[in-house]
């Protein structure tokens, strides 16, 4: 575990309710975020990420549970406060950038409307939160910020869009940023000019930010230390160097060979794949869950779960191999 974290998540297991079946879509999880740092967590789409950060920010679907385990942050329950607490903790103390800015932006309400409205909770004068606005937008590269607080959001590109919704989540001053995602519908420049925008933003600013990400290549440029993610647990965990330059988990290895910065280009011209699909969650397999797609699984695999083990400083994982 990390030292000093502003936010610890312990045990934590979630169900879904769905169709008189029981998604079991995470399991003992364990994770800490330290301040000031950058937590990357990586995974197969269905391997639950999205779960994760709901979980935390508490908007999990009405038919969700929590099974088990706790989330604390700044030595605060999340599960213990009420839902007018809960508001009070979002947005101010807790932010996060969606995939998609449009769909986390309204379209009918300007820009600068809307980086006014976030500011609800501070009692000072509109022409201070204005100021505040045209400040973030400049801060994230917006050109001519002052003219375009009266602009739309459909009448910025897609790139503008996610730093304009970067701004809105910054201009708070979170303790903590969620960012789900936020570089997957931008192409590859725009995306190395969110990242740094990201990362200047957090050397200012001193946040923590836990980056959700499919795009190994840019949770190594930004992220201090990485969890792997497969099928709602967690298979291995460790600071960003040891987990690409001595990866453990067999699936983390087959992601690593899955990154298109790694792939040496072949006269076949095939991409790697991991073999195999995900295990129903609702039927969970017993013994390891990715044994019925390891090159490396054996007989105890297949019956019992291997537990987690530290393998150096900061570095566990969850494989029999270990």
């Amino acid at each position: 575990m990390l030292s000093d974290p502003v936010l610890q998540i312990r045990n934590l297991s979630v169900e879904f309710s769905a169709r008189k079946r029981t998604i079991r879509a995470l399991r003992n999880i364990d994770l800490d975020i330290p301040r000031g740092g950058t937590v990357g967590v990586v995974g197969e789409s269905g391997c639950g990420k999205s779960t994760l950060i709901l979980s935390i920010m508490r908007l999990l679907a009405p038919n969700s549970k929590i099974v088990s385990g706790d989330i604390v942050f700044e030595d605060r329950s999340l599960f213990e406060l009420t839902e007018r607490e809960m508001q009070s903790v979002r947005g101010n103390e807790i932010s996060m950038i969606f995939q998609d800015p449009l769909t986390s932006l309204n379209p009918v309400i300007s820009v600068g409307q809307q980086l006014i409205d976030v500011q609800y909770r501070d009692s000072v004068a509109k022409k201070v939160k204005q100021q505040r606005a045209i400040d973030a937008l400049s801060q994230v590269g917006i050109p001519d910020a002052e003219a375009r607080l009266s602009s739309f959001p459909h009448q910025f590109s897609g790139g503008m869009r996610q730093r304009i919704a970067i701004a809105m989540t910054m201009i708070e001053e979170p303790i903590l940023l969620i960012a789900d995602e936020p570089t997957t519908a931008l192409d590859a420049t725009l995306e190395v000019q969110i990242i740094r925008e990201l990362k200047e933003l957090q050397k200012q600013s001193r946040c923590s930010i836990l980056f959700v990400s499919h795009h190994l290549g840019v949770v190594a440029d930004l992220c201090d230390y990485v969890v792997v993610m497969y099928a709602g647990e967690i298979v291995e965990q460790g600071p960003v160097r040891d987990l690409f330059y001595n990866v453990r988990h067999p699936y983390a290895q087959k992601l690593l060979e899955c990154d298109p910065a790694r792939i040496v280009r072949s006269a076949e011209k095939k991409f790697p794949t991991i073999p195999g699909d995900l295990p129903d969650l609702g039927n969970l397999p017993g013994g390891c869950i990715f044994s019925n797609r390891c090159h490396s699984a054996f007989d105890k695999c297949e019956t019992h779960s291997p537990r987690r083990t530290e393998v150096s400083t900061g570095h566990s994982v969850s494989c029999h191999l270990y």
